[in-house]
């Protein structure tokens, strides 16, 4: 990748290239941070010689109100009729929250008169029945059980000696 200069970027803040070599430094700000730096850079440096705008807010109004009403000519939405367009922004009924809220609801509902909640709660609790009844004590509880066993037998034998 080729990086530009801070002369090159300079020539670009003054307005001095051009239009093929300012697309070209434009197009590369989008990839390269090396030389979006330099730019600001050079912004820096000749900011006193770049134009001041007296009135922002004004100059922004401008600008929007240059702006075409219509849609562009290449969006997607120029192929279309109006009505394709209303269409295509309309969610569909399987596609709004509603329907899917109903859905769950009814899908609740047949489950709970089938039983197959109830069947899962059996299923469960058989779970947790055979689990606690095949729970061993842990390798720390076997140790601390042990030290304490060892323990007592030591204050023992220190009680009888006394």
């Amino acid at each position: 990748m080729r990086h530009y200069t801070v002369d090159e970027w300079v020539q670009y803040v003054k307005n001095e290239l051009r239009e093929s070599d300012r697309m070209e430094l434009e197009d590369h700000l989008y990839t390269c941070d090396q030389c979006l730096e330099l730019y600001l850079q050079a912004i820096a440096d000749h900011e006193s010689s770049l134009p001041i705008l007296a009135d922002e807010n004004g100059f922004t109004d401008l600008i929007m109100a240059a702006l075409p009403k219509t849609m562009p000519e290449n969006s997607q939405y120029s192929k279309m009729s109006q009505k394709q367009v209303d269409n295509r922004k309309t969610k569909r009924f399987y596609q709004q929250a509603g329907f899917h809220y109903f859905l769950a609801a009814a899908a609740t509902i047949l489950l709970t008169f089938t039983g197959a909640f109830q069947s899962l709660a059996k299923y469960a609790s058989s779970f947790e029945t055979q689990h606690i009844q095949e729970k061993k004590p842990s390798v720390t509880e076997g140790v601390m059980n042990k030290t304490f066993a060892w323990m007592d037998s030591f204050e023992k034998k220190e009680a009888n000696k006394k």
